[in-house]
């Protein structure tokens, strides 16, 4: 079961259950599609791999499976993104 973590990693964007910005990997690592557009490129500064939008938990399902309330906040350090970057931006996630 998805964890449905609450922020972006990168800005520390509030990302609830419903919302329609957030983004995940095939870790779940989760940011704000505003980060996966601009700066991250659709790779994820974990493992890689591209995005996919997170599927809202339905609301009958939050009291019994709670979405996370663990905060990650890591700020991408672009100089050792940038290697990453480089070598996945222009690669189609599903050749990674």
């Amino acid at each position: 079961m998805l964890e449905i973590r609450p922020n972006c990693e990168n800005c520390n964007k509030e990302l609830p259950n419903k919302s329609k910005e957030a983004m995940i990997c095939t870790f779940e690592c989760t940011f704000c599609k505003d980060c996966v557009d601009t700066i991250l490129h659709n790779v994820c500064p974990n493992c890689g791999g591209g995005f996919t939008k997170r599927p809202i938990r339905p609301s009958h399902y939050m009291e019994k499976y709670p979405g996370s309330t663990k905060v990650i906040h890591k700020p991408i350090d672009m100089e050792v993104f940038k290697k990453l970057l480089e070598k996945f931006k222009n690669v189609n996630p599903f050749e990674r």
